[in-house]
């Protein structure tokens, strides 16, 4: 049985993998363009700027073609103002969609074309998850990105570093990964080893498990992002995997999570199809996989009607999106105890109550 949309909105949820200047309201670019004096874009009505960002996105099949938009959404966000407006709208728009706690990832070098410095940008991003957490009391963690095709990595994991204490709990990179293998950024992952600091390397999406390989080997990531061409290292017969090879056999025993995003792979071409998508071999094998939604605005969706389609193709159960929201929590970037207090607050009792279960209080959470 298909679980009804309401349902799953109604769930409490969890995303790692959400980027900032790919979550935009339509709206919001449109008034912001016109207070920035931005004339590139598109389209300025709101619901034809919206399609003509999905269709971009989707209608090449690959990632290049899929990163167009972006042009425009980073175009407006170039004052502390704006990209603290569209920081508190995306937690608003994602507690909306019953969100309870978010990472959100972007590249403040992107931001920084009309005289802010990055550490502004970082500050205005805490700013408006701030005041989204104060009104809607979710949680919201930032993640700086490098770009593959840059030079600057180093300098970008040394700002995520020095706002540890501040919402950022994890270093990102991210781009065209043909061409750009993550050991070419070894300074940049080195330096957040040395500083403990949690790792989410772009890999297995536009390139295949050569990527992943070295986001895990030479750079230590704790997460891979997408991962979705791992399914290339498992032999398949008759729908099911018969044998996992020595790539997936390693993230699958040590529990390193997939940060798997459906729909964006079917745009960027990284599958065919929702059907094809190879989650269902991964949960069948037992991987740490969770679901996330990559870019809400290229790929109309959101964490809600991710889980809707899933359910839909694949016939998840309402125990295995909790089972996927479990799993995003014990992945997430921030400490145990804040893990394990989200999982017995928030998730936990927001499912029992789904299934019309007494409420969970007197549950106790594990101690190690």
């Amino acid at each position: 049985m298909v679980l009804p949309l309401e349902t799953l909105r109604a769930a409490p949820k969890v995303l790692l993998h959400d980027h900032l200047d790919g979550g935009l309201r339509p709206a919001t670019i449109v008034e912001l363009a016109r207070d920035v004096g931005y004339g590139g874009l598109p389209a300025t009505d709101p619901a034809e700027l919206a399609r003509w960002c999905h269709e971009a996105a989707s209608s090449g099949g690959s990632l290049s073609l899929y990163l167009r938009p972006f042009a425009h959404t980073i175009a407006v966000m170039q004052t502390a103002e704006a990209v603290e407006r569209v920081a508190f709208e995306c937690g608003e728009d994602l507690a909306r969609d019953g969100v309870v706690y978010a990472e959100i990832r972007y590249a403040p070098v992107f931001h920084t074309q009309r005289g802010l410095n990055l550490e502004q940008v970082v500050d205005a991003v805490r700013r408006g998850f701030e005041r989204a957490e104060a009104r809607y009391g979710i949680v919201l963690r930032q993640i700086v990105a490098a770009m593959r095709d840059r030079t600057d990595s180093l300098e970008m994991a040394e700002l995520a570093v020095s706002f540890r204490d501040r919402g950022v709990v994890g270093f990102d990179i991210a781009g065209e990964e043909a061409g750009h293998p993550p050991k070419a950024h070894l300074d940049a992952f080195q330096l957040c080893r040395r500083e403990n600091f949690s790792i989410t390397i772009h890999a297995g999406e536009a390139f295949g498990p050569p990527s992943i390989w070295q986001a895990l080997q030479y750079c230590g990531a704790h997460r891979i992002g997408h991962g979705v061409r791992l399914v290339e290292d498992m032999a398949i017969a008759d729908g099911r995997v018969v044998k996992l090879g020595p790539l997936a056999q390693y993230v699958k025993d040590h529990r390193i999570p997939l940060e798997l995003c459906p729909t964006s792979n079917v745009d960027t071409g990284a599958v065919a199809t929702l059907s094809e998508h190879p989650i269902r071999h991964f949960l069948a094998e037992h991987f740490r996989v969770t679901v996330s939604t990559d870019n809400r605005l290229m790929s109309d969706i959101t964490l809600s009607e991710e889980l809707s389609r899933l359910s839909a193709t694949f016939g998840l159960t309402l125990a295995d999106v909790e089972r996927l929201q479990i799993n995003a929590m014990k992945s997430a970037f921030v400490g145990y105890d804040e893990r394990v207090a989200l999982i017995y607050g928030k998730l936990k009792p927001g499912f029992a109550r789904l299934r019309g279960e007494p409420a969970l209080a007197a549950s106790l959470p594990p101690t190690a």
